[in-house]
């Protein structure tokens, strides 16, 4: 029996007004059997059949030919098919049509076929050249191009890729009727809108679209087409494919959050829990974190990866499921992982695993663990990731992520992002395990203020190592920093507060921040100690004879482009430097009193360093561990360093061995530096005269420059900061005046003078002529600022490489 007399959702009467005309297109429903279900005005008007004609009988009989044996059935294995098709008109002539047909399912759940073809073809006129020549010169993407009614008119060929389909199969249809998904509508409604405002449509979809493994995230541009007397003709359709940067800014957000939310406290099973609640569902649908019973008994961990069955405690899961109805073992319960489980592999191997629940891998698991077999095949498991945690060498256990709502199996991608966030677990787990162990905070405290990843860099190559005090003596006030500074320029800085304890790691971590936020003005050596000497002595005061407050400090700033390195110290031990050559020496920098005395002010020395010199800075634990003399601690260093191992992570392990054999009963800051140089390739330096006409030259020098590095995408910012600074000198400054590019990591542009007045970003009031330059340059770029130097100022301001 007939279901209905037109295709559902089809009107027979008049669009609405703004719509587009449905009866331009034929429609047509053909069940699983082969019969017409539905029939619209469209299919009346291109065959001449009413639908009462029509519904309910064999499609077969609206064909000119008989359909080839067992075609109908082929065809419901397909998504969709097109072609050219012989049709039967009602007066008994044959018509020949290009035919579109979606197979999908009914609000019964059965599938049927979904018959679409445009009443007439839209042909393209002679008039319409011009039209299409302009539409199609301006698209450099997947580019199609629809009439005022919105039916296709032409699809370039990264458009017929990309759905599938030749243009001629498209032409004359809607985008929901090319492609059948819901956000097409969407698409359709913004085309309506650009027609009627003449403004561009910007949209971001989320299609599932046929021939394609998974869905894709497109950006869409829906752009009015226009005649020279300013009539439209129609819109422009250009779509990017945006599907790698969207999982890209997926992963990069889940490691934001699990950076935020993961660790929040010193509690080991709500870190651990706080891992099962990020990574869940945007990553895994059920997740699992196990330990070694031993990590919740307060006790270290065996060295080396667990073999054979394993013990582990739960102490944490989470599901997309309410009540997390996939779990087998309870949270705080100890189970054991056969040997050839997947967890139990994870651990032996000490690297994360994947595996896919293949029917013979879960008839394993069920022989294995018949009950953890039968939950993974109830809820459908069909991919599992597998990750250890560990943290400073040990391990600790294991994350298991698994899938089974997301159809998607784990991939590399989803490796790495598992391992960021359970390494990230794992540390803050194992902060919590040895703050109950040891009934300590000042280790937590201690570890929490120094930095945890030091910052990518071009000048140096760094290295770094910290060792607390023995707990009988208490956690110092040791920290060491690596701070990237204007001009491609790094700042390195070791210092050690006196005392022990939680006062000690308090104020070391104040002289820290006090540290970068000095360095961040740009500070020479000498001047940064002086103001951090003031901060001491202040600190010292508000104690009020609670306790002595002194500090020393060693701070240092390499530039690259020069290769020289100015340094300064307030009563810390002297640094080592170790040439390419081979041969070790202590450099010469006045000592200065420590921070917090006062008096005598400090001062800074310079040194040209050859490329690939390594520097030592360190804390007086290094060399005066036991009660070995300090002269022959620093001749020990000396002699470590000339034959170390090549690499800073094999120097480090090898000065550390050496000089500290047992557990130091000072805190131990160790930071190694191998220096870089930037060639003439990365520099380029340029005389400005104190003409204002010699703004044009530099910002074409500046142009040239940039092309040669080939970084054209940079061409209109750069000149714009060109501009700026080079007018601003010219105007307000002293020559001589220079213009330094500089291409590293980012892009630096420089200009030097020789006045010491520093320009200030002003807010312009509306009439005023000048003062919103440095805003632009604040706008434009990711940075700017000004430092002083011997014979002036410069100004620089930093641009993000595409």
């Amino acid at each position: 029996m007939a279901r209905s007399a037109s295709v559902p959702g089809e009107g027979s009467g008049a669009p609405p007004e703004g719509l587009a005309d449905d009866t331009l297109t034929a429609k047509a429903l053909v069940d699983e059997r082969g019969v017409v279900t539905g029939w619209n005005e469209g299919a009346r008007r291109l065959l001449g059949y009413r639908a009462s004609e029509v519904v309910g009988r064999p499609g077969s009989a609206l064909l000119a030919d008989e359909p080839p044996p067992g075609l109908l059935s082929s065809l419901l294995t397909l998504p969709r098919w097109n072609g050219a098709a012989a049709l039967l008109h009602r007066q008994g002539h044959p018509l020949t049509v290009n035919l579109l047909a979606h197979l999908r399912r009914n609000d019964g759940g059965h599938r049927e076929w979904l018959l679409l073809s445009a009443v007439s073809r839209l042909a393209v006129s002679p008039d319409d050249d011009a039209f299409l020549r302009n539409s199609f010169t301006q698209s450099t993407c997947t580019t199609a191009l629809y009439d005022t009614g919105l039916r296709l008119v032409r699809a370039n060929a990264d458009m017929e890729r990309v759905i599938g389909l030749p243009e001629e199969a498209m032409r004359g249809l809607r985008v929901s009727e090319i492609v059948h998904h819901p956000q097409a509508d969407l698409t359709e409604q913004a085309m309506r809108r650009a027609l009627d405002t003449g403004e561009r449509q910007d949209l971001q979809l989320s299609l599932q679209l046929a021939g394609h493994e998974r869905p894709s995230v497109w950006t869409v541009s829906l752009a009015p087409v226009r005649a020279g007397d300013g009539r439209a003709q129609g819109v422009l359709l250009s779509a990017h494919d945006m599907t790698e940067q969207h999982q890209a800014r997926q992963r990069l957000a889940l490691l934001n959050e699990a950076s935020v939310r993961i660790g929040s406290t010193l509690d080991l099973v709500r870190t651990a829990q706080e891992l099962a609640d990020v990574a869940v569902p945007r990553l895994a649908d059920f997740v699992t974190v196990d330990l070694l019973p031993s990590i919740d008994d307060g006790d270290d961990p065996p060295t080396g990866p667990p073999h054979g069955a394993v013990r582990l405690r739960r102490v944490a899961h989470q599901s997309v499921l309410e009540g997390c109805p996939e779990a087998v073992v309870p949270n705080g319960t100890v189970a054991v992982y056969p040997d050839r489980s997947t967890a139990a592999e994870c651990l032996a191997a000490g690297r994360p695993l994947i595996q896919q629940v293949t029917p013979e891998a879960m008839e394993h698991v069920l022989r294995q663990t018949p009950e953890r077999g039968e939950r993974m095949r109830r809820f459908g498991f069909h991919s599992v990731l597998a990750v250890p945690m560990r943290a400073r060498g040990l391990t600790l256990g294991v994350a298991t992520f698994s899938r089974h709502r997301n159809p998607e199996a784990f991939e590399e991608d989803d490796l790495l992002l598992g391992q960021e966030i359970t390494d990230r677990a794992g540390l803050c787990i194992d902060n919590a395990r040895r703050f109950t162990r040891e009934r300590a905070t000042s280790l937590t405290l201690q570890s929490s203020l120094l930095p945890q990843r030091l910052p990518e860099q071009s000048a140096l190559d760094v290295a770094s190592r910290y060792l607390p005090a023995s707990a009988q003596a208490g956690v110092g006030g040791d920290w060491f920093d690596v701070i990237p500074l204007s001009g491609a320029r790094v700042a390195l800085v070791v210092g050690d507060v006196v005392g022990h304890g939680i006062q000690a790691s308090a104020t070391m971590g104040r002289l820290r921040t006090a540290v970068r936020t000095l360095a961040d003005v740009d500070l020479p050596p000498d001047e940064l100690l002086t103001h951090l000497d003031d901060l001491v002595s202040h600190l010292a005061a508000d104690a009020d004879g609670t306790g002595d407050i002194g500090a020393t400090c060693l701070y240092a700033v390499y530039d690259p482009v020069s290769r020289r390195c100015c340094l300064a110290r307030a009563g810390h031990p002297v640094p080592a430097l170790l040439t390419p050559g081979g041969r070790a020496e202590f450099l010469d920098v006045p000592a200065g009193l420590p921070l917090g005395l006062g008096g005598l002010p400090f001062e800074a020395v310079e040194r040209e360093l050859p490329e690939g010199s390594v520097l030592a800075l360190y804390t007086d634990g290094l060399v005066e561990a036991g009660s070995r003399d300090i002269d022959d601690g620093m001749d020990t260093l000396l002699r470590t360093l000339q034959t170390a191992d090549a690499s800073l992570e094999g120097t480090c392990d090898a000065v550390l061995r050496t000089m500290l054999p047992e557990r130091p009963a000072d805190d131990v800051a160790l930071l190694m530096a191998r220096t870089r140089a930037l060639d003439t390739f990365h520099v380029a330096v340029w005389d400005v005269p104190p003409d204002h006409a010699a703004v044009a030259v530099a910002r074409k020098n500046a142009s040239r420059q940039l092309a040669e590095w080939g970084l054209d995408a940079c061409v209109f910012v750069t000149e714009l900061v060109v501009s700026e600074l080079v007018t601003n000198a010219i105007r307000h400054a002293e020559p001589p005046i220079e213009l330094r590019l500089i291409y590293d990591r980012s892009l630096i542009c420089e200009v030097s003078d020789g006045s010491t007045t520093a320009p200030h970003m002003r807010r312009a009031r509306t009439y005023d002529e000048g003062g919103r330059g440095l805003l632009l340059v604040a706008q434009t770029c990711q940075g700017w600022g000004a430092r002083h130097t011997a014979d002036g100022k410069v100004i620089w301001a930093e641009q993000a490489l595409p």
